[in-house]
């Protein structure tokens, strides 16, 4: 299959992606309450080709049922961040560099082997495409956390173009017979990956945590931009905004009303679960923390988060922070901010709208499917 036609395959699954009907709440993709009604309202079907997108509306209703913190609003939110990714211009800034390589191996296809992570609704896209791209077979040992909706995307494809099927594999067993493999789990998992998979050229990938560095200049519309990357996912997602850092006599507490919008997430049982469990052992435990009814903030010098807390720390200067943070890079999947802190930054609201060349970890997946297997 030449590069074109795959390219053109992926540029109508990001106009199905996109086209797919918005979170009813707002574009932030809030949780809906429990109990409230299907989303998935009478209109809406207008947005949709019954047989073009049929299968991914009802892959949409599996993976909420199969996983709970998988909310209609946030796989809603999944699905258009990356329709909006891609686009043919997108595709062919991040391709055309590598083109040549990937056509002069199109005689050599190897097969990938990707295991995929559960934590955020299509964690394992990126590379399904990088792997598809590149001219190589993708075998996908998918999460079962979420086992649904990457099937739905390629059984699209597939019906795009049959050839696909020469392309695509899904497998609930070991490995066998693969060339390379790509894995993103734990920092438990990541021992094992490394132990397991020593023989293959491998691409593995373990726990990150994202950041955000406030100077108190921020907008308004930063600030809620930065609300968006800590709650969006329940904050399940390596680029989900963990800790914030804030000037020394920084007020922690005028960022409480920037939160507000997110309310919604305590009607979730499993979120509220973990809300009122972290601040029980806060109370009983006689530690300080400050309570914004959704969400607990905690001074603490770790980078992870539990699920309903975001860590804080104040710093005195900008310049030593830098010098702290370039040190644990390996630890960093995302850094936020609105100024130029002197790290490689992502503005307030683009952590979980990351473009095609914002590789997880930093590692270029392309450079690795062409010139290392």
């Amino acid at each position: 299959m030449h590069i074109n036609d795959r390219i053109q395959t992926f540029i109508e699954i990001g106009r199905i992606l996109a086209r797919f009907p918005l979170p009813v709440q707002d574009s932030e993709a809030q949780p809906l309450k429990e109990g409230e009604a299907d989303p998935m309202q009478e209109g809406e079907a207008d947005l949709l080709q019954e047989g073009e997108a049929q299968p991914l509306k009802e892959a949409v209703l599996e993976a909420q049922a199969a996983n709970p913190w998988f909310t209609q609003d946030n796989i809603r939110y999944a699905l258009n961040a990356l329709g909006a990714a891609l686009t043919s211009e997108n595709l062919g800034r991040w391709i055309d560099p590598y083109r040549g390589k990937i056509e002069r191996k199109r005689e050599r296809v190897k097969t990938v082997g990707v295991v995929t992570a559960g934590n955020i609704p299509l964690a394992g896209f990126h590379d399904f495409l990088s792997v598809l791209l590149c001219g190589q077979r993708f075998c996908g040992k998918l999460s079962s956390q979420d086992a649904v909706l990457l099937k739905a995307i390629a059984g699209i494809m597939v019906k795009m173009n049959q050839r696909w099927e020469e392309y695509i594999h899904f497998i609930d067993k070991p490995f066998n017979s693969i060339d390379a493999i790509i894995a993103t789990g734990s920092d438990n998992t990541y021992r094992y990956f490394e132990y397991y998979f020593s023989r293959y050229p491998h691409i593995i990938r373990k726990n990150r945590n994202s950041i955000a560095i406030l100077d108190g200049n921020e907008t308004g519309d930063e600030l809620k931009g930065l609300v968006s990357d800590v709650m969006l996912y329940f904050g399940l997602g390596c680029r989900s905004v963990s800790k914030i850092y804030v000037p020394a006599g920084y007020d922690v507490m005028q960022l409480q009303p920037y939160f507000e919008p997110w309310d919604g997430l305590i009607h979730h049982y499993k979120y509220y679960n973990n809300y009122e469990y972290q601040k029980s052992i806060r109370i009983v435990n006689k530690k300080p923390f400050l309570d914004f009814g959704n969400l607990l903030l905690i001074e603490e010098s770790r980078m992870a988060s539990p699920v309903s807390v975001l860590n804080y720390e104040r710093y005195a200067k900008v310049e030593n922070l830098r010098a702290e943070l370039q040190g644990q890079e390996d630890r960093i999947q995302c850094v936020i901010s609105a100024f130029d802190a002197g790290l490689r930054y992502m503005l307030p609201g683009t952590a979980q709208k990351p473009e095609l060349w914002d590789y997880a970890d930093g590692v270029n997946t392309l450079h690795f499917l062409i010139d290392e297997i």
